[in-house]
């Protein structure tokens, strides 16, 4: 077993070639990738249909559904998203987010970047963020 980051009582584990996310603190780091081309009008993990278009994300780790802020390490934006879906599955890798978060958060050319995830919210039983700020808020680290 790796220790891969160790962050406010958050660990994140490789093990067996699986990257497993223990989130007992507020933030988790590691490397995020947008979902690959094929996803888009299929079934998440919660039974919603994905939308390339939608702020969302997958987690192997974090409850569904919630709500987290990414930060882009590299760049300093960061993006409010819901998690809704399992992934990803690729070993090293501890957020897959929709094609438009990628965007927003520029890295979607890169293909990957080394991000901070937040825990911000649970979600209740209707689907709404608890206390939740508007999904669509971005921002961008002072030049």
């Amino acid at each position: 077993m790796i220790i891969m980051h160790v962050a406010a009582a958050s660990l994140v584990f490789a093990f067996a070639g699986a990257v497993v996310a223990v989130a007992t603190g507020p933030e988790l780091i590691g490397i995020a990738s947008s979902y690959g081309p094929g996803f888009d009008g299929h079934p998440t993990a919660m039974g919603e249909i994905f939308e390339r278009d939608d702020l969302t994300a997958a987690s192997r780790s974090l409850p569904l559904p919630c709500v987290i802020r990414v930060t882009n390490l590299g760049n300093g934006r960061t993006l409010v998203l819901r998690v809704n879906d399992r992934g990803p599955y690729v070993t090293g890798r501890i957020l897959d987010v929709s094609e438009h978060a990628a965007d927003l958060l520029d890295f979607h050319r890169q293909g990957l970047a080394r991000v901070r995830i937040d825990i911000l919210f649970p979600e209740d039983s209707a689907g709404v963020p608890d206390g939740a700020p508007d999904a669509s808020q971005t921002s961008q680290a002072p030049e």
